[in-house]
């Protein structure tokens, strides 16, 4: 009698991962139905939604490798978050970073923290790889965004005036820039330190986009070590928002899902963007500055708002509670950016869609009007 042979294993790359989570949440077919159409058994599928965050954050960081089928981590991974760190803060500053150069710069790194490491070129090759640099003589390191070319053909015709009612309710997003004093308490303690936080959300509030962060310092130190791809936000080493890169990544990701977006912005923000090629599933629709709605309801970033300050009013009672001789504005100006950073990606969580979709409405910013529930926005308010 011939014994049964042992199932082949068949990894889901990156990408097939993600179009995985995509069918569980757009569709009613249950893990098992996706495990048979992507032929891999039933458990892989109940892992790839465990790492669900995990997943969504490496394919939106744009310098994982999509079609990797599985990630291994290096020996070295603080000296390896490090080393990208510290290659952001070059390529922000425009230097011509070379392979002898990230060699001796991971051996320096390497000396700072303490380990027995001496990098080789192998290992330099699996760095590039592990954080999809591209080889070239330059060895540049991939844009968080990438931009994508725009597609042959004729030139663009002039498109007709854009009107909310061209579009469903799921496809018109606001989005806005909200100043945080991330350190802020009672008493004016950690008041001068700012961060700008990009939230973005559809008018049903069934869909909130990765948050946003952006500050004064290319590389803050408390990012050294850390795993990118376990951040529940995004992080821009530079002030301002990089709008332009921002709604290239906008684009992509509307255009894997074959959908045509508008988005409401401010006028100063389209004018600044106004030569940005390639937006070919995401429209834009300038707000005036003055007379109209903000391009995000007010009630939505005052929720956030209220969601961050609680956040870092508990947080602080913590630390407080350990060291009981430790003030107030002493406790916050402990706070990092990358407390921030999880601060904030909780907060922008914690705003519920009910209030999103009736602020839309109140705001007149809603394609049509979705009447919400007697008291609805009033009792999600925090």
């Amino acid at each position: 009698m011939e014994l049964s042979s042992k199932k082949k294993l068949h990894a889901l790359s990156l990408a097939e991962k993600i179009q995985v989570l995509e069918l569980l949440d757009e569709s009613k077919m249950s893990q098992s139905e996706v495990a048979r159409r992507f032929q891999v058994s039933q458990p892989q599928i109940s892992r790839i939604c465990k790492n669900k965050e995990k997943l969504l954050a490496d394919w939106c960081s744009g310098t994982a490798n999509r079609e990797r089928k599985r990630k291994r981590e290096s020996k070295y991974s603080g000296i390896d978050e490090a080393l990208l760190c510290w290659y952001h803060v070059a390529r922000a500053r425009a230097w011509d970073v070379t392979g002898p150069m990230l060699l001796h710069k991971a051996k320096e790194l390497a000396d700072v923290m303490g380990q027995d490491f001496v990098p080789s070129i192998g290992w330099l090759v699996r760095w590039k790889r592990r954080n999809n640099v591209g080889f070239g003589g330059r060895h540049g390191l991939a844009p968080p965004f990438p931009p994508e070319p725009p597609p042959p053909g004729p030139p663009a015709q002039a498109q007709p005036p854009l009107s909310l009612k061209d579009f469903s309710p799921e496809d018109v997003f606001g989005c806005a820039e909200v100043p945080l004093l991330y350190r802020a308490v009672p008493g004016g303690g950690g008041a001068r330190a700012g961060l700008r936080v990009l939230l973005c959300a559809n008018s049903r509030g069934t869909e909130k986009r990765r948050v946003l962060l952006s500050g004064l310092r290319a590389a803050p130190r408390c990012f050294f070590g850390v795993s990118g791809e376990a951040l529940p936000a995004s992080y821009h080493p530079a002030p301002g928002v990089p709008w332009s890169e921002w709604l290239a990544h906008f684009d992509r990701d509307m255009g894997r899902q074959g959908r045509q977006v508008t988005l409401l912005l401010a006028a100063r923000v389209v004018e600044g963007v106004a030569g940005l090629p390639g937006l070919r599933h995401v429209r834009l629709l300038p707000l005036a500055a003055d007379g109209s709605p903000p391009s995000l309801p007010g009630s939505v970033v005052r929720a956030f708002r209220t969601h961050y300050r609680h956040r870092l009013l508990g947080k602080l009672a913590a630390v407080r509670s350990d060291r009981d001789s430790v003030s107030l504005a002493e406790a916050a100006a402990g706070i990092t950016v990358l407390d921030a950073l999880h601060m904030a990606a909780a907060a922008w969580a914690k705003v519920p869609p009910q209030l999103i979709g009736s602020s839309f409405v109140q705001e007149g910013l809603a394609p049509c009007k979705m009447a919400p529930a007697p008291g609805q926005a009033a009792s999600e308010m925090p």
